[in-house]
């Protein structure tokens, strides 16, 4: 009977000690990191027990969001901008901020074909309708306005632009056909290397500023041990080979 006490107390505080060394963290995460971060957070919770949730849209909405008392503990932004200001406004922690990817603007369209390997098709103007993120909201939406307004085309392309809220929204219009092509994240017609589907021109980087993607660690998440942890493994090789995977640099 002592014996089985003792395994009975034995077993008590190994569970008691597991649920202690694990914990849950929220994450706001810009929309074009949707698909690489939903990979890294199953292999995370795989790794550590701990449990990660995961919001996705576009960082000026959450910037917003945080500055008003949102309880998130990390924010993985589309650009450097927002965390920098986090961390004046004293609601990030100073020296947490890190470059996690840099982003890659990809002019797309569901068609296969449709979009040649230098852009042209924006030249041509054949089409009714083309898509880009909200600039106010999205880098990658600001990005391409910067790219149209260096080829001079902007004024002639104006007309024709729907914007999506966010870079997941704008997918969202190419991919159903709302719109013949559309500025989105190569991330999000990439994997392993090759554009998944559709037909698309890789924008190079030097017809707008770069797309510099910062996580930082809020305020609220200083003392969770579950948010410092995901911050670490975001830094491990491996994590960056993932991210790499889907088109960005880091």
């Amino acid at each position: 009977m002592k014996l089985l006490k003792m395994m009975f107390i034995t077993c008590s505080l190994l569970c008691i000690t597991s649920v202690a060394q694990s914990a849950e963290v929220h994450v706001a995460v810009a929309a074009n990191f949707t698909a690489p971060m939903k990979q890294i957070a199953a292999e995370f919770e795989k790794e550590t027990g701990h449990k990660v949730v995961l919001s996705f849209g576009a960082s000026g909405k959450f910037y917003a969001q945080i500055k008003n008392g949102a309880p998130f503990h990390l924010f993985l932004s589309a650009d450097d901008e927002k965390p920098i200001q986090l961390i004046k406004d004293g609601l990030a922690v100073d020296g947490s901020r890190f470059t996690y990817a840099n982003g890659t603007l990809v002019l797309w369209s569901a068609k296969p074909g449709y979009v040649d390997t230098k852009g042209e098709v924006l030249g041509r103007g054949h089409f009714n309708k083309i898509a880009i993120a909200n600039p106010k909201l999205a880098p990658y939406g600001a990005a391409a306005i910067e790219l149209l307004t260096k080829k001079g085309l902007l004024a002639a392309m104006t007309p024709k632009l729907v914007q999506g809220e966010n870079i997941s929204q704008t997918f969202q219009f190419v991919s159903t056909g709302n719109a013949e092509l559309g500025f989105v994240a190569l991330s999000q017609v990439m994997k392993d290397g090759k554009v998944t589907s559709g037909s698309a021109w890789v924008v190079p980087g030097a017809l707008h500023s770069p797309i510099r993607q910062d996580a930082v660690l809020l305020s609220v998440g200083k003392d969770n041990v579950a948010a410092k942890d995901l911050m670490n493994f975001l830094k491990t090789e491996k994590v960056k080979i993932t991210i790499r995977s889907y088109g960005y640099e880091n």
